[in-house]
């Protein structure tokens, strides 16, 4: 063995367990595992977890916010002027320096898999092209999948539909989508029709941005299960956002939510941007418009939380931390009850390592041994504290290392040293 992490606490509640690692992947998980030899850490009691896995980002925009203003209203629609407004301006090498400076973020952070939409709507592709770099350099550390996003609609945009093919054909992995943002909802629908079919036909995964929208009537998740079922593409479609579910009536929901099922339609809801975008043509009471997390995972439907911006036009805050994306999702969703609170840890781990059908995920004898050790003991506590990562390990190796979270006090007849974890 190469290396063997001791007295670990795990995400289904072990404790006291070892983990094996031999040649970058993991060789053996139990109680006091004898290996002889390798070199030994020993984890105290804090959770080991596999990493985290951002489902839902727009690298191509990280790190922008303020090119070329600030958005003054906060709002998605200017939020989109503006990156029209900038797009223009790019430039490649800037590009990779800002995803790049964002993938040393997500490391630090125990990220080590990020699902990212880019914009195929500039003719140049010049997004593309920069992504595709960036996601061949941090290759030995972050698995990236591209999503080819027509961010303008693949309808009203003249050149979209090309142009995704060509992203497509230069390495893109995933078919997007936004047909909330068509002119009709005949369009949106016709959208979600011939993506699905082009993702059929070529073997692709589809994640589409669908029902972003305050309106109950944005009912484009409904047509995009009925295409995945007709098609064929059962466990390899996503509609992100889903945020007109927030305002659907109850009867509707109840007939969606089988059809998801039945589809294998998996949702991925944005926390930190979902609550901070819509509802804004509310005065009191106000939605907040995250989509159906509980509802839907009650009807057996894979939800993940997404990230989805970082310092960019739509989001002026963020630092690559999915604890923060969970704490977030944690308390929108009311989801306080130990199990639920469980199920937000899941949905930053292991549900997105499913959605984006990542090879070797996991804690298991065989899975790579990409790992995290955090400052806390379950997974509920790493979600209180947004736990410090002691050590972020890729194939076995440490790639990142953080102290914990202490505090120094000088108070009378206190102890000198503050640890936020209970029974410590």
């Amino acid at each position: 063995m190469d290396l063997v992490i001791r007295n670990a606490s795990l995400p289904d509640g072990r404790q006291q367990m070892d983990i094996a690692i031999d040649q970058g992947r993991i060789a053996a998980v139990g109680p006091r595992l004898a290996c002889s030899g390798a070199r030994e850490i020993d984890a105290e009691g804090d959770l080991a977890t596999p990493p985290f896995v951002d489902a839902h980002f727009h690298m191509d925009a990280t790190l922008s916010y303020g090119l070329p203003r600030v958005n003054a209203s906060g709002t998605l629609l200017e939020g989109i002027a503006l990156w029209g407004e900038l797009k223009p301006e790019l430039t490649q090498e800037a590009l990779v320096q800002r995803a790049l400076q964002y993938c040393d973020w997500a490391v630090a952070r125990g990220l080590l898999a990020i699902r990212t939409h880019v914009d195929v709507c500039d003719d140049r592709l010049l997004a593309v092209e920069a992504l595709l770099e960036v996601k061949q350099r941090v290759a030995p550390y972050i698995d990236m999948q591209l999503v080819a996003f027509p961010q303008d609609g693949l309808l009203r945009s003249p050149t979209a539909f090309a142009n995704l093919k060509r992203a497509i054909a230069m390495g893109v992995d995933v078919v997007g989508g936004i047909p909330h943002f068509e002119r009709t909802m005949a369009g949106g629908a016709e959208a979600v029709r011939l993506l699905c079919e082009f993702a059929a036909e070529r073997g692709l995964r589809v994640d589409m941005h669908c029902d972003e929208s305050d309106d109950p009537l944005s009912r484009h998740i409904e047509t995009l299960a009925a295409e995945t079922h007709r098609l064929g593409l059962h466990g390899r479609v996503a509609g992100s956002h889903l945020t007109s579910m927030h305002s659907m009536d109850n009867y509707y929901v109840s007939k969606l939510l089988p059809l998801m099922k039945e589809s294998g339609v998996a949702a991925i809801a944005n926390p930190l941007i979902n609550i901070t975008l819509q509802g804004r043509h509310d005065s009191y009471p106000k939605r907040r418009g995250m989509t159906r997390v509980p509802e839907l995972l009650a009807a057996g439907i894979d939800v993940a939380f997404g990230h989805d911006c970082v310092m960019d036009p739509w989001y002026g805050l963020g630092s690559g931390d999915m604890l923060e994306v969970a704490h977030m999702g944690l308390h929108v969703a009311q989801m306080t009850g130990q199990a639920a609170m469980h199920q937000c840890f899941l949905a930053v781990t292991e549900t997105p390592a499913r959605i984006l059908g990542l090879e070797g995920y996991g804690l298991e004898p065989g899975c790579h041994a990409d790992l995290v050790l955090l400052d806390a003991g379950s997974t509920v506590e790493a979600i209180r504290l947004r736990a410090a990562r002691r050590m972020v390990l890729r194939r076995g190796r440490v790639v990142s290392e953080s102290p914990r979270a202490r505090a120094s006090l000088n108070l009378e007849d206190r102890p000198a040293q503050v640890d936020f974890r209970l029974g410590r």
